[in-house]
């Protein structure tokens, strides 16, 4: 008797611990199911409010220009308002920490360049992890820097310039718009491939530049499409090649620096969104998609020849491994130079 009591009452707790296991499952896959409605529903809301895209540059430039029309057309696309807020300063690392240090909500966006890039080798340290505080979440458009020279100079290929800075070292100098801009860099990769010397002449901005190159204070400048476009047309800069691996739309008869005997060397600008680390999956996805959409559409097509983009549409995982190659290439650049940010 108490033999058939003591099974009962096994049989019992084996049914009571069955039971209660059926429950937990139920309530986790209940769980879960909300869990996937409530964020399928807080994307199907989203945007609920204003999108921020923080330009950390001065309203006005090429990367400010490239950000409104980006917000106006994904504003479209997304049913929602998207304004622009320029943070400038510090080399670009105001507008970036403000972004690093915002919720990951997807409202608060950074028009990333190439600076973005650089930052991490220039200075010793920044107020943000760049790897663990941002996630990648569109690529935008790149475009090439042009090697220019002042037309009465006797320069009219690459190959004159690398004989000419061979002949007579550190006498060949170049232009930049500032330390650790692609202006600097592209000119200090250069002369790392060629083996030559030349010198470095900073100046705050690309117009004093490119007024000195004109004046023959310097000879020669790695500068943007949009600062050199219309005096290469005027005459008043001669143009030697793009410095992009591929030639430029822009300028499809220049040849690239890599044609003219430096393989692989390859320079760009580029523009591109982050969002906060943690950043919900499909939040990132939903504004890729809709930066997919925006860089197709009409808007752009003055801007493309102004600046000399290539827009691109590329998904998040492509754009961050684009970004880490970026990273380590000037790393080794930098490092090589012993380039320091003032």
């Amino acid at each position: 008797m108490f033999a058939r009591e003591r099974v009962s009452a096994g049989s019992r707790a084996m049914l009571l611990t069955a039971v209660d296991r059926c429950r937990f499952v139920f309530l986790f896959a209940l769980a879960a199911l909300l869990l996937f409605l409530l964020g399928h529903a807080a994307l199907a809301a989203y945007p609920e409010r204003v999108i921020k895209i923080i330009v950390p540059f001065a309203p006005g430039g090429g990367t400010d220009a490239i950000a409104r029309v980006l917000a106006q057309e994904m504003a479209k696309d997304l049913g929602g308002s998207i304004i622009i807020e320029n943070k400038p300063g510090a080399g670009t690392i105001i507008g970036a920490q403000a972004v690093g240090s915002a919720e990951a909500d997807g409202y608060t966006l950074l028009m990333g360049s190439f600076a973005h890039a650089v930052n991490p080798s220039l200075y010793a340290k920044l107020p943000f992890d760049p790897d663990k505080d941002f996630a990648p979440v569109a690529f935008i458009a790149r475009s090439p820097n042009i090697v220019v020279v002042n037309p009465k100079s006797s320069f009219r290929s690459i190959a004159d310039l690398i004989a000419a800075a061979k002949a007579e070292p550190d006498k060949i100098s170049y232009g930049t718009f500032g330390t650790g801009t692609s202006a600097h860099l592209a000119g200090e990769m250069f002369k790392r491939m060629a083996g030559v010397n030349m010198t470095m002449v900073p100046y705050k901005g690309s117009a004093p530049a490119i007024t000195d190159l004109i004046g023959g204070q310097t000879q020669v400048m790695f500068t943007t499409v949009a600062s050199a476009a219309s005096l290469i047309e005027g005459g008043q800069l001669r143009a030697l090649a793009v410095t992009t691996a591929e030639r430029s739309p822009a300028f499809p008869q220049l040849p690239t620096i890599a044609e003219t005997g430096l393989a692989g060397f390859e320079a760009e600008t580029w523009y591109g969104l982050f969002a906060p680390a943690k950043t919900p999956p499909d939040i990132i996805d939903r504004l890729n998609r809709s930066a997919a959409k925006a860089v197709q559409p009409d808007a752009f097509k003055k801007l493309s020849v102004n600046e000399g983009l290539v827009m691109i549409a590329a998904p998040p995982e492509e754009f961050g491994r684009y970004y880490r190659s970026e990273v380590e290439r000037w790393r080794k650049v930098i490092e090589q130079a012993g380039i320091k940010a003032e």
